[in-house]
């Protein structure tokens, strides 16, 4: 897992997204991400919302999230219930939607100061 801290004006930014990666502060990525105001991990996994796993959910824990974004690819999927248990239990926010509209919300609660996690998939 690869995990860059404190984007070049201390946030990351996403500014663009399409079916084949989302550009954060003007670099692109082509696989699933998890993304905070100062955190960016770029090999978090999955490859698709059915290889989602405990672990995943686990690394977007560690971050401390009151909200977190699940981002699951083109379309709207819900993954499965006993997977987001654990953060709900945890009493973490837990929002799930398609990727760009993900990308869209992290971007208006990170200008809000919240403590945003999106978890980005990239279908592949």
């Amino acid at each position: 897992m690869k995990m860059s801290l404190d984007g070049a004006d201390g946030a990351y930014h996403i500014q663009g997204y399409s079916d084949d990666g989302i550009r954060i502060n003007d670099v692109r990525y082509a696989e699933s991400l998890l993304v905070t105001p100062d955190t960016l991990v770029t090999e978090w996994g999955p490859a698709s919302l059915q290889a989602l796993t405990d672990g995943h959910l686990a690394a977007v824990h560690d971050l401390e999230p009151e909200v977190v974004l699940l981002g699951t690819g083109a379309r709207q999927t819900f993954p499965d219930r006993e997977l987001m248990l654990g953060l709900l239990q945890a009493g973490i926010g837990l929002e799930i939607m398609d990727t760009a509209s993900a990308c869209r919300t992290y971007n208006v609660l990170m200008s809000e100061g919240r403590r945003v996690v999106a978890a980005l998939i990239i279908d592949r």
